[in-house]
């Protein structure tokens, strides 16, 4: 098949006044990127200002600490054993168990009405779950899907392909029944890429669907583009697919991709097992562990230090830098988002009594100390750059001197396949974060509420922050220890793993229940 011609609703001088629009626009972008550049690559000439580029102030500047007469009392603090044995107690049976396979009696594939593309934006778990929602829009429309297409994020570069990530074989094996999968188009239809649907406007692309499109849209908009060309490509598809109102089995089948068919390639998960392994037993570099037994086996944090500078720049909060800080994040946030964050128009202040503002290294060090946990707790560091640089971490090394990280736990030569790519380090985070005794996140965000979700759908326990009281508490710099550790586990309490059932509009990567999850059913499922 032929590519089919471009749409003919536009004017003749469309592609002219097309050529004039993306000139400008690169020339915007490439305005955007001499600003963040020119300070670090010539600094001398930016000295007479006084203030530090984005860069340089990230990777460079020494935060202070903010909260250092609590950091005090923290050193201090000593732990009962009975709150830390009540930490590390596994949750009990929530009197519920996976279900994740379709209710229907038909085991058989309907003929395909075409291939279903898409091209998935953003980092790892937002891209994780839009492959999960591909899966769903291809079984809405009988469709067979195309390996998604993984997207370079700018922050991150990351250029590994779905096949760099996750096990293809595994995920098509496991998905066999449910819809068609092939790894790439057939002869006829290779014209059908990125670059072919960034150059012109095309009538196989969808690019108008929605937030959220219920799957009566995708019948009525996407249908007609098999009907007609044998093929659809849906860019953007992030977040495109609601949570309410499918079908059980369409759900269903979310969740099975979600947690059963998106498993990682072999290197991440045989890293991941070392990692694990290492950080159950301390003494594995002098190899005297015998990993067969079950003596010495030790338990392990698992902590999403979301706080780069990415995340920094768009919560538009305060983080003690003062003016310099603040001009630096302010055209960090022009530079890549154009200024487009609705945080921005907040005050300080407003941001953290509702809650907005990630939890520095310091704060999330001492919402730790707080619930119990004490200078002998072994912590997994699960971040890809820390905005600051060791002097943001050092608050948090001080009240917990045992934290690993990759680097510290695996040889340069054992992480040569995932170093310098992003998501492959963050698939490895991931894994590590799944078989940790606890897992918790200083910052909301899509690793947060992938690992919410499937922690959850495991019955694993989760220490979710009430970001709203702790923005509030850190506020008040004359609290006292006493009072802060008691404001801390009042607010903390039914927020280590307990079942939360998804509300309205709430996504079901982040809340499973009750929609994939049989509760007080005996069900043979898995």
């Amino acid at each position: 098949m032929t590519p089919p011609p471009n749409d003919h609703r536009f004017p003749a001088f469309y592609g002219g006044r097309m050529k004039l629009h993306n000139s400008r626009r690169r020339f915007r972008s490439l305005c955007g990127l001499l600003v963040i550049l020119l300070p670090a690559l010539f600094a001398s000439l930016f000295a007479q200002f006084g203030y530090a580029s984005p860069s340089v102030l990230s990777d460079s500047s020494v935060p202070k600490l903010r909260h250092s007469r609590l950091l005090k009392s923290a050193l201090q603090h000593q732990t009962l054993n009975e709150q830390q044995s009540d930490l590390w107690t596994p949750l009990a049976n929530q009197g519920w168990k996976p279900c994740i396979n379709s209710t229907s009696s038909s085991s058989s594939i309907p003929e395909s009405s075409g291939y279903i593309q898409v091209f998935l934006d953003g980092g790892l778990n937002q891209q994780r779950m839009g492959i999960c929602d591909a899966v769903a829009v291809a079984k809405i429309l009988n469709a067979t899907l195309v390996i998604p297409y993984l997207e370079v994020n700018p922050v991150w570069k990351d250029t590994s392909s779905f096949e760099d990530i996750f096990d293809v074989d595994h995920f098509m094996n496991v998905l066999k029944n449910d819809i068609s999968i092939v790894r790439e188009l057939p002869d006829e239809y290779t014209w059908s890429t990125r670059e072919y649907y960034a150059s012109a406007i095309r009538s196989t692309r969808v690019k108008n669907a929605p937030l959220h499109a219920s799957a009566n849209w995708y019948l009525e908009n996407v249908s007609p583009v098999l009907e007609s060309y044998g093929i659809a490509a849906i860019s953007p598809f992030s977040h495109r697919l609601a949570f309410n109102n499918m079908s059980n089995d369409i759900q269903r089948l979310r969740c099975k991709v979600n947690f059963q068919a998106l498993t990682f390639v072999p290197h991440v998960r045989n890293l991941g097992d070392t990692l694990v392994n290492r950080l159950r037993y301390p003494n594995h570099l002098q190899q005297v562990v015998d990993t067969k037994g079950k003596k010495g086996i030790g338990k392990f944090v698992a902590l999403h230090l979301r706080f780069d500078k990415d995340m920094a720049a768009h919560s538009a909060c305060d983080f003690g830098g003062g003016k310099a800080e603040k001009v630096a994040l302010a055209r960090y946030r022009k530079a890549i988002w154009q200024g487009r964050v609705l945080n921005s128009r907040f005050t300080d202040e407003e941001l953290r009594n509702q809650g907005r503002c990630p939890l520095t290294p310091e704060e999330i060090g001492l919402l730790l100390v707080a619930l119990g946990f004490d200078n002998n707790t072994r912590l997994y560091l699960a971040s890809h750059k820390v905005y600051g640089g060791e002097g943001r971490i050092s608050a948090l090394r001080k009240l917990f001197p045992q934290i690993e990280d990759k680097k510290s736990l695996a040889t340069s030569a054992e992480r040569a396949q995932i170093t310098g790519k992003a998501s492959l380090s963050a698939a490895v985070d991931y894994y590590v974060s799944m078989h940790s005794d606890i897992f918790v996140s200083a910052s909301p965000g899509n690793m947060h509420n992938a690992m919410v979700g499937h922690r959850a759908y495991l019955n694993l326990k989760t220490i979710r922050p009430n970001m709203a009281l702790l923005g509030q508490i850190f506020m008040n710099k004359s609290m006292s220890w006493v009072d802060f550790q008691e404001a801390v586990v009042e607010g903390q309490k039914n927020r280590l793993g307990e079942i939360k059932v998804r509300k309205e509009k709430q996504s079901i990567y982040t809340y499973p229940v009750p929609d994939c999850v049989c509760i007080n059913k005996v069900e043979n499922d898995e």
